[in-house]
């Protein structure tokens, strides 16, 4: 403490700290904080040591930004031991009589991190501020029910931070698309020169040089580097997670909106010269080009999916723009990724990569670009070799997985309905699908039939009522799925049916499958199209000859695509979903992103035993 440096192994035995975090106020004229506030400490950013305290015990005092940033950082960075020694509710400091100091200290972190530019010297600076904000809003964890007041939440949405709401949305999204990596240690940087010479300089010098120190080490109690392996982007991960936090806050009492959502959904492209208007509030710009290429660059994270999802659903000037993209597949790859590594992602993360692609898929442009990108050499693909493809029907295999693993393992409703809503979107737009997704569409068919003669033989077996009820509601649900698919092939034939032979061929190798559905009350309607194209394409196989080659068979289907009249297919609506939020949408999202905190935050680590706002093995 005072003139010496303090090492974080330290931490536990420095009296300074233990009356920190003790239970006694401390005045704001007591000699303690000159003392406080002059040493060089080290800032942890390693969740192995790292503990972030539901509690502390002392009025924050109006010390200037810099300072109290880190200061505060102390109250959830100190190892466990401190940790069991703070004894007072953070609740308790919401409700003190030192709002204006919080206020004030809410203000001063918003104005460092909006108005201090990115650099080497000021990054570990910045991730203080960012993480601190997180912290004070993190009493949202400790309850239950979800909160729409509070003073935190006054603060931001009424308070004198609320001018700064547009500034702060934009640097956490500049955070965001920088990425920039912890800086190495430099130290000399800070050699004081003859005319810096005082305590200001004295005491940034001595912060930087000590949270880099952390940044570089990885921090006490974990090996050296490996923090850096495991978060090589700690503040722009934090501002991730804290423009999600801030989102995603409820609209405030009186029907006062959120002005950061009201932020997130209006802001517009640099290059966007039309006049902004007057009535949007909260409205600035940023650079499309950029945030588009760092958002397909992190879809790896939860997290940078979920912000994904936000700006495509609530923001239409950024989905306009990436609909409008000559480069979709960079942005659709990593999402078809997450999909097809599904059993190695939580369920919250597969559900917004697909409904991602619902919403995407819910645009006729989207669905008919994606079939002219060509891909070649799909690695990661590891059921057969796929050396050139379509995006569309590589997009189509993936669904169709999806669906089948779904059945096969978690048999959830909501996921392979949404699946099946975004290849309803897109069948009409079906253009030259590769042989092996035909073959797909087919087999997916042939499952669920096969599902269905199970669970009609199980009903039939059955003698008990209840259980003869349960087995009526399972048939109720796989007949609409097979309703859905039927109209699918049926999209398909009917709009695009001479640019999909190989559909054609598959239909026709596996036409028994479509036997007894033929008469079946739920079907009777859609099958007369599928029949039409089957008795067609059947007679002219039959007319070209016997023995016929796979090229044969596939010449006289293209033949006949371009003969059959289109008045012989009854038309049907048109296919289109598209996706709506549930109503009170806040008891998803608030429990799902402060769970990526929870999980995510770099140099955070909760003690599970408080948290109440999720169960600690969903997700």
């Amino acid at each position: 403490m005072g003139a010496n440096t303090s090492q974080v192994s330290d931490l536990s035995e420095n009296q300074s700290l233990r009356t920190l975090i003790g239970t006694v106020s401390i005045s704001d004229n007591d000699p303690f904080w000159n003392q406080l506030i002059s040493f060089t400490f080290i800032s942890p950013t390693s969740r192995e040591l790292s503990r972030v305290p539901q509690c502390c015990g002392i009025e924050l005092t109006n010390i200037f930004s810099l300072s109290l940033s880190c200061s505060f950082s102390l109250l959830y960075s100190g190892n466990s031991k401190l940790l069991e020694e703070a004894v007072i509710p953070l609740a308790k400091i919401l409700n003190t009589g030192s709002e204006v100091l919080l206020e004030e200290l809410m203000c001063n972190l918003v104005h460092l991190v909006v108005e201090v530019p990115l650099l080497d010297i000021t990054y570990s600076i910045l991730f203080e501020a960012v993480t601190t904000m997180l912290v004070l809003l993190s009493y949202q964890l400790f309850h239950k029910e979800i909160l729409r007041d509070g003073l935190i939440y006054q603060y931001l949405m009424k308070g004198r931070c609320l001018s700064l709401t547009s500034q702060l949305v934009k640097t956490l999204l500049y955070n965001i698309i920088r990425q920039e990596k912890c800086p190495p240690p430099a130290t000399h940087i800070f050699e004081q020169q003859s005319d810096r010479r005082g305590l200001l300089y004295g005491l940034a010098s001595g912060v930087a040089s000590g949270l880099w120190s952390v940044f570089a080490l990885g921090g006490a109690g974990s090996k050296p580097g490996l923090e850096q392996e495991q978060n090589p982007l700690p503040l722009s991960n934090q501002s991730l997670l804290l423009l999600l936090v801030l989102a995603n806050l409820t609209d405030g009492p009186n029907n006062c909106p959120n002005p950061y959502r009201q932020a997130v959904t209006c802001f517009k492209n640099t290059q966007d010269m039309s006049s902004v208007p007057t009535e949007q509030h909260h409205m600035f710009q940023i650079n499309f080009n950029s945030l588009y290429t760092a958002l397909c660059e992190q879809q790896r994270s939860d997290q940078a999916t979920l912000i994904l999802y936000t700006l495509l659903h609530q923001n239409t000037n950024m989905r306009t723009y990436m609909l409008s993209r000559t480069d979709m597949e960079n942005l659709v790859m990593p999402i078809l990724k997450v999909l097809y590594h599904v059993e190695d992602r939580n369920s919250h993360h597969v559900y917004m990569a697909l409904i991602i692609l619902l919403i995407l898929t819910e645009e006729d442009t989207f669905n008919r670009s994606i079939h002219e990108v060509v891909l070649k050499n799909i690695t990661w693909y590891s059921e057969r070799s796929l050396t050139e493809i379509s995006l569309g029907s590589l997009l189509i295999l993936v669904v169709i997985r999806t669906i089948q693993f779904n059945m096969t393992r978690t048999r959830d409703k909501y996921l392979h309905t949404n699946c099946l809503a975004a290849l309803a979107n897109m069948s009409a737009q079906f253009r030259c699908l590769h042989q092996y997704a035909a073959q797909r569409i087919i087999s997916l068919f042939a499952l669920l039939s096969k599902k269905h003669n199970k669970i009609l033989e199980q009903a039939t077996q059955s003698l008990r009522g209840l259980r003869r009820a349960d087995y009526a509601q399972d048939l109720n649900v796989i007949e609409e799925v097979i309703r859905m698919m039927l109209e699918i092939i049926n999209s398909c034939l009917s709009n695009s049916l001479h640019h999909n032979p190989n559909l054609v061929y598959a239909l026709l190798y596996k036409r028994e499958l479509f036997e007894q559905f033929r008469t079946h009350p739920s079907f009777q309607d859609i099958m007369q199209n599928l029949d039409t194209v089957i008795g067609f394409f059947s007679q002219r196989l039959e007319a070209a000859g016997t023995d016929l080659s796979v090229e044969r068979v596939q010449e006289v289907i293209m033949k006949g695509a371009q003969a059959l009249p289109k008045d012989r297919l009854k038309k049907f609506p048109e296919l289109k979903f598209r996706y709506v939020e549930e109503d009170q949408p806040e008891d998803f999202f608030i429990p799902y992103v402060w769970s990526l905190v929870f999980n995510s935050g770099v140099g955070l680590n909760w003690s599970p035993t408080g948290i109440e706002l999720f169960s600690m093995d969903s997700g």
